[in-house]
């Protein structure tokens, strides 16, 4: 690691990262928040799948949080527990205690025709639920983290 000052990243979150026990066992911390909108964007649910996507909607909006003082390592945990499905990009969320506009990082479904994508994905519904059998493979996920570090001796 270099001795430089850590970048600190925010990260707007949507489904189940908005659970902070979710976060906790990823990062094992709950980082500051807010809640946020992020406008022009719709909440799919995803068939076969107990966790939503976002892609680009005119007139439609996604209410979630941002996540504040992000590490690299981070969220380096949170693109390995994101996958490949999802591409990071830059987005403008406005948050709702403030109607500040900020600019974040979030995670946005690839598949842009992907033919799963349904409905609106509800985190009320996922939480009664999902969340438990969720917070067991989330574990598991923490538990066999890799770090691109720790592969040296």
């Amino acid at each position: 690691m270099s001795g430089g000052p850590l970048a600190m990243h925010s990260v707007f979150v949507y489904g189940s990262l908005m659970a902070d026990d979710v976060v906790r066992l990823l990062l094992n911390r709950v980082p500051p928040t807010s809640p946020a909108i992020l406008p022009d964007f719709h909440r799919f649910s995803i068939k076969g799948r107990v966790y939503p996507a976002i892609l680009p909607a005119q007139a439609d909006k996604v209410s979630g949080k941002v996540l504040f003082g992000i590490t690299d390592d981070e969220l380096y945990i949170l693109d390995e527990f994101e996958d490949i499905e999802y591409e990071r990009d830059n987005v403008n969320v406005f948050l709702t205690d403030s109607s500040e506009k900020l600019e974040t990082k979030a995670y946005i479904w690839a598949n842009k025709d992907d033919p799963d994508l349904y409905g609106t994905w509800d985190f009320e519904e996922w939480k009664q639920v999902h969340m438990e059998g969720f917070l067991k493979m989330t574990t598991e996920f923490a538990q066999e983290m890799k770090f691109p570090e720790s592969s040296e001796t």
